[in-house]
């Protein structure tokens, strides 16, 4: 128990550590408490490490206090209330020294240094495998070890990949942007758009960046031919929130507009389509939450001849709804439970439930994958496929798309196994993967 409590508290410090090496002062005075960036989702769902009480409780104080219309008061039940200041001054300072005395204590340790010198050792080996998304005709991957402590985003080509030592070439290098920016950039992400055609070459991206690993970040625009940044192209300031493509000259915008513009969760409560060359504040609204929402978003399906669009409102954790949004701008809702995890693929709607779903005359259990064609849920039909439910041994810890067939990541008796569903002339089938190896623990990862 205390080897493995070493071992995270080496990891954390270890990073910490090498992010304290590479920040410029004023940086690290800024964002020393920042919190960790979430992955951006496909639907921008809450940044990943937010507890949902917390949230509900700070929502609920600023809420309070804003209706009175006076401070908190300092003589309150809950004498840490002043820690609700989360960029004050003295809450900074506090959580400052209260990490300062972890470390030292930590680092006190007999086995400490050995440890981390042994998991920087891996961290910063090159015998580690990179993980790749593969874009138009390259595979790209960010890359972080001993000389680029920030991290680089790189790419090379399917043939060069399978060798043992590929040429990479890099294309972002934040260690070497940091220095001539005087920044403390983090990599938040990458989206790429696209292109109408599959012959064409993929070409602009939007680039999300976070000074010291915020929650907040800003958007660039990046030109994969020039391997720079676009000039007076797309860019959103710093804020929570983020860009996604619509077309070449479109984005869904949501961030902070201004007063009023945020959930008292601090996250955007508007989602806007902007178009390219005009000022953002001219940016036509798409939907509009309320201040109790947690999160607004949006984003385009771009699979050629599916092409769709979504908006999505978070209104807590597990419980959102969402929009489908048609080219008059109207939007309708995709009518299933909120507590649903709700996706699209091509034709395909589907649905993993958490709680027991009633629908087209049957119940489906909670723990359930459905699938259901989208057009025929949207026209009102319930005519579903159950190609996973639950047992007292199973359930389902993933699944992804491939083109056209649906691979579930079982856990069975806590160890993994991969079944393939397929839809043909009678309708959905599941099997087993076929030659998928027999490990107690996998993940699967298409391109």
């Amino acid at each position: 128990m205390l080897k493995a409590a070493l071992l995270c508290a080496a990891v954390l410090l270890s990073i910490a550590a090498r992010a304290e090496e590479t920040a410029p002062a004023t940086a690290k005075e800024d964002n020393s408490m920042q919190a960790d960036p979430g992955k951006p989702a496909t639907l921008q769902a809450p940044p990943k490490g937010v507890d949902e009480e917390s949230v509900k409780s700070r929502s609920a104080s600023i809420t309070e206090t804003k209706a009175r219309g006076d401070a908190p008061d300092p003589a309150s039940d809950d004498p840490y209330l002043w820690l609700e200041e989360v960029e004050g001054a003295k809450p900074l300072e506090w959580a400052r020294t209260r990490n300062a005395d972890a470390k030292a204590k930590i680092a006190e340790d007999d086995g400490f240094r050995t440890l981390e010198a042994e998991l920087l050792a891996v961290l910063d080996s090159d015998a580690r495998i990179p993980m790749v998304e593969k874009i138009g005709a390259h595979y790209y991957n960010f890359w972080k070890d001993k000389a680029h402590a920030r991290g680089i985003w790189r790419r090379t080509t399917p043939a060069e990949y399978a060798k043992a030592k590929p040429e990479w070439e890099t294309l972002v290098d934040l260690d070497a942007l940091n220095a001539a920016e005087d920044e403390n950039w983090v990599w938040h992400g990458v989206d790429c758009l696209k292109p109408k055609e599959a012959s064409e070459p993929y070409e602009r991206c939007l680039v999300a960046l976070s000074r010291g690993g915020a929650d907040a970040d800003v958007t660039r625009e990046f030109d994969l031919g020039t391997k720079s940044w676009v000039q007076d192209g797309f860019f959103r300031k710093e804020a929570k929130g983020g860009l996604g493509w619509i077309d070449r000259d479109h984005v869904y915008v949501f961030t902070d507009f201004g007063a009023g513009s945020m959930t008292e969760s601090g996250y955007p409560r508007i989602v806007k389509s902007w178009r390219r060359g005009t000022d953002i504040d001219t940016a036509r609204v798409v939907y509009e939450g309320t201040g109790e929402d947690m999160y607004i978003a949006a984003r385009r399906d771009h699979a050629r001849g599916f092409e769709r669009d979504f908006v999505s409102r978070t209104i807590a954790f597990y419980n959102d709804e969402l929009y489908l949004r048609g080219k008059d701008g109207k939007l309708v809702k995709v009518d299933a439970p909120n507590s649903a995890n709700k996706s699209s693929h091509r034709d395909w709607l589907t649905l993993q439930l958490r709680e027991p779903y009633a629908a087209g005359g049957k119940t489906y259990a909670a723990g359930s994958l459905l699938v259901t064609n989208l057009d025929d849920f949207m026209a009102g039909k319930r005519d579903f496929s159950v190609v996973f439910a639950p047992s007292e041994t199973t359930s389902l810890e993933a699944y992804v798309w491939t083109r056209s067939h649906l691979v579930l990541n079982v856990l069975d008796d806590v160890r993994n196994r991969l079944d393939v569903a397929s839809h043909g002339p009678d309708g959905w089938k599941v099997a087993p993967m076929q030659n998928a190896p027999e490990l107690d623990s996998l993940d699967v990862i298409t391109y």
